[in-house]
């Protein structure tokens, strides 16, 4: 479908990428991953031309549709969010109002029999015909189902653009491109506006989309539900695996290994090409094979193994003061703007140590506590701060409040104090902007990188209760990793608001449910909250309204913290009890069918005719042994079913 040939990209002395070749194939669903800076989003708007490449060529058929979706973009307010999602049928709406015409010609004329009349006919039909294939007499419905499934309500549907988010409007043009139904997708980190409830939906819908999808995430679990086939960019080139990340991982550290054992062969060989030359370069005798030597040495081709970028992000938050033992108390709390009431009646207690998660759906209120927390909006009801606390806050926006004029080194020399104004440089070279990175200009950095910097201004003052509000947005995989652990190691309180699975696994103690304008408690970590409400994944959250309408708390009974892989140990032992209990069911079916088969038969045998054939008699006693054997069967079903 898309022939990416020889693509090359310079910004500066050394090129970003080049020499790139690759083909995107029909429902190729392909990761584009690699470190922050090296290139994913340049890629995809290469792809999506709206950017030229130093070299190279993209090359698809002209009647291909491209769906763009970049981190940023400029969005309009100037209609509803019903309104804006429609931009997507543009097409479909001038073939109405073209029908419309046709049809409101045949009413007004009454030359029946006339050829003028007839080709007007015919024309109807034929766009009607089209309107019909384009889908025109449903466009509504699934323009409704996109919308509620990336978070929307239907009271939404017909508010201003103007009234919503950032983030929410990213999830309009979201909208826009999954309903024009393009023959490629191209996703620069779709998840960052999403939560967990709508990361699922678009999962599903990915799956069951026929498009071919390119996309970016540093959601792990996301790239490895949707992805089929992974395209890293390392070190100025790439390198395609068809296979998910998970197992790309593991390839990628192969193949290192293999290019490492062969460079270090080819080193051994040519240092003794070298020493043997050396040794007899003035030996006449020896003048032959020292010539065919040195012609060996100029025909090597150098292994190149590949670059690993070993620089990491060394986060680590200073030690905390410490605090109250209940750095937060909600009592009763509740917050509404006008009607609109976005929770009430949260009773919550925050122990000093504890690392807890906000989870729900986008706009049921979790950024909204938190900035009653941090004492920035008023509320209802008594919220008790502990004493002593210290708050250090990242916020889900941090990235972009950012002076875009600024250097990175300016961004932090303008905010830090005291003796850290002497360690600017390390602090910087620990986050992966030593030498002449700390002089790029904000304006230049990555989403990544951004967030980066935004996580040092986190860490110039010592606190002890951290609120990170989606700490993980344009992060990449390895950054999340030493952020977590940093998270782990801190020996204050944590509150964090993420989406993000893969980073919440084994970080948290408690969950709190942000749903329908209550908040519930739940001990234990991620998969602990979804084993408590039976759920197979996170998408469900928000469904079970009769769990959570409960105005009150409730706990889950205490149980040690449990990882994904106890989670998924016991999906795999409820699958196992779903298969046996299909085995006894259909055992039982069958015992059913050859005892009424049976009792036909012996029906038939009480007769004259039936006693009397031979023939009939032997198939009864074959069916008695199915009979049998059936039964022996349903007993082993029912007994391997309750012995697990």
């Amino acid at each position: 479908m898309i022939s990416v040939e020889n693509l090359k990209v310079e910004f500066g002395v050394t090129p970003l990428f080049s020499g790139v070749s690759y083909v995107v194939n029909d429902k190729d669903r392909i990761a584009l991953v690699g470190k922050n800076g090296a290139g994913k989003s340049t890629m995809l708007k290469i792809i999506a031309g709206l950017q030229q490449p130093t070299d190279g060529v993209v090359s698809m058929p002209k009647e291909t549709t491209v769906g763009y979706l970049p981190q940023v973009m400029k969005l309009s307010d100037s209609r509803t969010v019903r309104e804006e999602a429609e931009q997507a049928f543009a097409e479909i709406q001038k073939l109405q109002a073209r029908v419309q015409d046709l049809n409101n010609q045949m009413v007004e004329r009454t030359d029946y029999d006339s050829e003028e009349y007839h080709a007007l006919i015919d024309k109807f039909t034929h766009e009607s015909e089209r309107l019909q294939m384009m889908g025109g007499d449903n466009y509504q419905a699934e323009l409704e189902r996109t919308l509620t499934g990336l978070g929307f309500r239907r009271q939404d549907f017909d508010r201003p653009t103007s009234e919503f988010s950032g983030g929410w409007r990213m999830r309009i043009e979201l909208a826009k491109i999954l309903l024009q139904h393009p023959d490629i997708l191209l996703l620069d980190e779709p998840t960052n506006h999403l939560d967990i409830e709508s990361i699922q939906w678009l999962e599903t819908f990915l799956a069951r989309s026929s498009n071919a999808v390119l996309l970016v995430s540093h959601d792990r679990a996301f790239i490895n539900n949707v992805t089929n086939r992974t395209i890293e960019i390392s070190c100025g080139q790439i390198y395609d695996y068809r296979v998910k990340y998970n197992e790309f991982v593991k390839l990628r550290e192969e193949r290192r290994e293999q290019q490492l054992r062969a460079y270090e062969n080819q080193q051994k060989e040519i240092a003794d090409a070298k020493d043997f030359i050396e040794r007899f370069r003035y030996k006449p005798t020896k003048s032959v094979q020292v010539q065919s030597r040195i012609k060996a040495l100029e025909k090597i081709v150098p292994i190149v193994v590949d670059e690993v970028d070993n620089k990491v992000m060394h986060l680590k938050f200073p030690p905390a003061m410490r605090s109250g033992n209940y750095p937060v108390i909600c009592e009763n709390v509740g917050k509404s703007y006008g009607d609109h009431c976005v929770f009430s009646g949260v009773e919550l207690t925050i122990k000093r140590g504890e690392k807890v998660a906000f989870v729900g759906r986008n706009g049921e209120g979790k950024s909204t506590l938190v900035k009653c927390i941090m004492g920035e909006i008023p509320h209802d009801g008594k919220l008790t701060v502990g004493h002593n606390i210290q708050i250090g806050y990242y916020a889900q926006n941090q990235a972009q409040l950012l002076d875009d004029e600024l250097t990175v080194y300016d961004t932090i020399d303008n905010v830090a104090t005291g003796p850290v104004r002497t360690r600017i440089n390390d602090i910087l070279g620990a986050f992966m902007f030593g030498g002449e990175a700390n002089q790029k200009k904000v304006k230049v950095l990555s989403g990544g990188e951004r967030s980066r910097l935004a996580m040092i201004r986190l860490l110039l003052t010592p606190v002890n209760l951290l609120i990170l509000d989606e700490p993980t947005n344009h992060l990449d995989m390895a950054s999340k990793d030493v952020l977590k652990e940093a998270i782990l190691a801190f020996d204050g309180t944590v509150i964090v608001v993420s989406h993000d699975r893969e980073f919440l696994d084994g970080l948290v103690t408690k969950v709190y449910e942000f749903a329908d304008g209550h908040v519930r408690e739940h001990l234990g970590g991620i998969y602990d909250f979804l084993q408590a409400k039976n759920l197979d994944n996170l998408a469900d959250i928000g469904m079970m309204k009769g769990a959570s309408a409960q105005p009150q708390v409730q706990k889950m009974s205490e149980k040690p913290v449990a990882g994904k892989d106890d989670y998924a140990a016991r999906k795999e032992q409820e699958k196992l009890k779903r298969k046996l209990q299909k085995r006894v069911d259909d055992a039982e079916k069958e015992v059913e069918r050859l005892t009424g088969e049976l009792r036909e038969m012996e029906e038939w045998m009480s007769t004259p005719t039936g006693a009397q054939n031979e023939a009939m008699f032997e198939a009864y006693g074959k069916l008695k042994l199915q009979l049998e054997r059936a039964e022996s069967n349903w007993e082993e079903a029912m007994m391997e079913l309750e012995n697990n």
